[in-house]
């Protein structure tokens, strides 16, 4: 019987330029990869509907506790709300990188900040943020930045 991946293993990473950076204290990360269908009636096949892969789309989602990285004696080595604001700001793509537990099964791509929601409550409540990255062309298994 195979042994399940812990949830903690699978972490998302943006790149700076320099270093991949972890999405600062994760509390959940998803990776949602999804091929559109084609489908086809025709009267060549009455009655039969042809379907064929269409195009390939993804998104990661990621939760997190709010913490800084971006003032002096901030974490700068990590990536939470105060660093992925100024990227979405930027509009511009950020190279990404999930591990995903399993050795030597790593992914990497490009995507596009679409969401990014803070969420401050009253009291003792931690500050928390999640993220959606909307994917842009391909997934691969090799490090671009390598």
């Amino acid at each position: 019987m195979s042994t399940p991946i812990k949830g903690e293993l699978g972490i998302l990473y943006v790149h700076d330029g320099t270093i991949y950076r972890p999405i600062a204290c994760l509390t959940s990360n998803s990776f949602s990869p999804s091929v559109s269908v084609i489908e086809s009636n025709t009267k060549c096949d009455p009655g039969v509907t042809i379907k064929q892969a269409g195009i390939f789309t993804y998104t990661l989602d990621a939760e997190g506790e709010y913490i800084d990285t971006t003032s002096v004696g901030g974490e700068v080595t990590k990536a939470s709300h105060d660093y992925l604001f100024t990227k979405m700001v930027a509009k511009l793509p950020v190279t990404w990188k999930l591990v995903t537990g399993v050795t030597g099964v790593t992914y990497y791509g490009t995507a596009i900040i679409t969401d990014l929601p803070l969420d401050q409550g009253a009291g003792d409540e931690l500050s928390t943020f999640s993220i959606t990255l909307e994917g842009s062309g391909s997934v691969a298994t090799v490090d671009p930045e390598a």
